[in-house]
């Protein structure tokens, strides 16, 4: 009992200190770069959609593949993934059918 006492008070003085002190501050962060790393900023179906949808020409390819998905009411939870992420958590609701076609939108796209 006494050594379980001891441990207890030993961890305490030790754990203390470390949790006084701040971590120094990290520098300023670069703009985080998209999860599209294609050339020309060229959309794929690695783009996160809210990226695709922030283009009218993407947001017209995902309306028209994908109809509703930005109205979509957990739209806010998955718009930072990629259509190629969010396909395999989508239980069979996007087809590879889909996705081909999205891709071959995205590619017409200038």
């Amino acid at each position: 009992m006494k050594l379980a006492a001891l441990s207890v008070a030993l961890l305490a003085m030790t754990a203390t200190p470390a949790l006084a002190q701040t971590a120094p501050a990290a520098p300023a962060a670069a703009p985080a770069a998209t999860a599209d790393a294609t050339p020309a900023g060229k959309l794929t179906l690695d783009t996160p959609i809210e990226t695709i949808a922030a283009d009218p020409a993407g947001k017209a390819a995902l309306d028209a593949n994908f109809p509703g998905i930005t109205g979509h009411p957990a739209y806010d939870q998955f718009k930072g993934l990629s259509l190629a992420a969010v396909q395999p958590l989508s239980n069979g609701a996007i087809t590879d059918a889909q996705m081909a076609k999205m891709k071959a939108d995205l590619a017409a796209l200038k």
